[in-house]
C-alpha cells in the first residue's frame, strides 16, 4: 500500500503540476498578461512544482533528508537520466546561450550551496543549517535569473510558448484541481518515502536521492524526451539546464526561507558528484565546437556516458547507505 500511495502521489504531483499551470496561464492571458510573462513564470516554474512542494513538504515534516536529496538527486536525473535518454534518442545540437550562460550559471550555484550549507562546519562546528537568510540570498539570485530571461526572452519571441485562453469555470476547476493535487500528492509522497526508508532500514537520504528525485524529475523527462523526438534540442537542453537552476534557487530558497534545514554531511558527496557531471556535459558540448563547425552537441555515445554514470551513481550509494549496509549486515 505504501508503494501503491508513493505511485499515485507522483501521479496527483505531475498531473497537479500541469494542470495549475494551464488553469493558471489562461487566467493570467485573460488579464492581458503577456505570453512572455506567463511563459517565464507560471510555465517555467510548473516542471519544478514537484520538486517544491515535496521539499517544502519535507522540511515542515522534519524530514531533513529528504529535502536536500530531492533537489540535488533531480539534478543529477535531470543532467544524467534525462539529456541521457534524450541524447540517446537524437545527437542533441544546439546553436543557443544555454551553454554559454545557463549551463555555467548552473554549475557556479553548486559551490555556493556547498558554501550556504556548510558555512558553520568551515568554522569547526559538527553541523550546519540552511538558514532563513541562506534561503533569501538564493531566492534573490532567483529573482535575477528571472530577469535575466526575461531580457533574452524578449530578444528571442519566437521562443517563447504561445498560451491558448481557457473558459474561466475550465481555469477554475483546473486551478483548484491543480493545488488540491499537489498538496495531496505531496504528502503521500513524502510519508510514503518515509515509511519506505523505515521498512527497508533505507535512510531518508537514499530514498530522496534514488526514487523521489527520480520521480519528481518526471515532467521534465517527458518535456527533453518529446523535444528530442522533434529534434528541437535547444528545448531539450535548455528545459534540464532552466530546470537545475529553479531547483537549487527557487525550491531550496523557498524551503529554507519557510523552515531551516538541517545539512547532512554525506550529501556533500552527492554535491561533488553533481558537480563532476555537470562539467562534463559542458566538456561535451565544448568538444563537439571542435569537430562540427562550432556546434554544441552531445553525441549519443556521450549520452550514453551519462547514464552509466547515474548508473554507477545509483549502485554506489546503495550498496554504501548506512542502512543497506545494516540491513545486508
Amino acid at each position: 500500500m505504501t508503494i501503491f500511495f508513493l505511485i499515485i502521489g507522483f501521479v496527483l504531483l505531475i498531473k497537479g503540476a500541469d494542470y495549475l499551470v494551464d488553469g493558471a496561464s489562461a487566467v493570467a492571458k485573460r488579464f492581458g498578461i503577456p505570453d512572455i510573462i506567463i511563459g517565464l513564470t507560471v510555465v517555467s516554474m510548473g516542471t519544478s512544482a514537484p520538486e517544491l512542494v515535496v521539499s517544502v513538504g519535507s522540511a515542515m515534516q522534519g524530514s531533513t533528508g529528504l529535502v536536500f536529496a530531492n533537489v540535488i538527486g533531480s539534478n543529477i536525473s535531470n543532467t544524467c537520466l534525462i539529456l541521457g535518454v534524450a541524447g540517446l534518442i537524437v545527437p542533441l545540437v544546439v546553436q543557443s546561450t544555454t551553454v554559454k550562460y545557463e549551463l555555467p550559471l548552473s554549475i557556479l550555484i553548486i559551490p555556493l550551496l556547498f558554501v550556504l550549507s556548510n558555512d558553520a562546519m568551515l568554522w569547526g562546528a559538527q553541523e550546519s543549517t540552511l538558514s532563513r537568510i541562506d534561503g533569501f540570498i538564493l531566492l534573490t539570485l532567483f529573482v535575477g535569473f528571472l530577469y535575466y530571461v526575461f531580457r533574452s526572452a524578449k530578444n528571442n519571441p519566437d521562443e517563447v510558448e504561445v498560451i491558448d485562453p481557457l473558459p474561466a469555470w475550465k481555469s477554475a476547476i483546473y486551478i483548484v484541481g491543480g493545488i488540491a493535487g499537489l498538496i495531496i500528492g505531496g504528502d503521500w509522497v513524502v510519508s510514503s518515502a518515509k515509511e519506505i526508508a523505515t521498512t527497508f532500514g533505507m535512510t531518508e537520504r537514499l530514498v530522496g536521492l534514488t526514487v523521489v528525485a527520480v520521480g519528481t524529475s518526471l515532467p521534465e523527462l517527458a518535456t527533453s524526451v518529446v523535444a528530442a523526438m522533434k529534434r528541437n534540442s535547444d528545448i531539450a537542453i535548455g528545459n534540464v539546464v532552466g530546470s537545475n537552476i529553479f531547483n537549487v534557487l527557487l525550491v531550496l530558497g523557498t524551503s529554507a526561507a519557510i523552515m531551516p534545514t538541517n545539512y547532512e554531511l554525506a550529501i556533500n558527496f552527492d554535491l561533488y558528484f553533481l558537480m563532476a557531471v555537470s562539467f562534463l556535459l559542458f566538456a561535451f558540448f565544448f568538444v563537439g565546437t571542435l569537430r562540427k563547425e562550432s556546434l554544441y552537441t552531445l553525441d549519443r555515445w556521450e549520452a550514453a556516458l551519462l547514464l552509466i554514470a547515474i548508473i554507477s551513481y545509483f549502485t554506489y550509494i546503495i550498496v554504501n547507505d548506512p542502512g543497506t549496509a545494516a540491513a545486508v549486515g
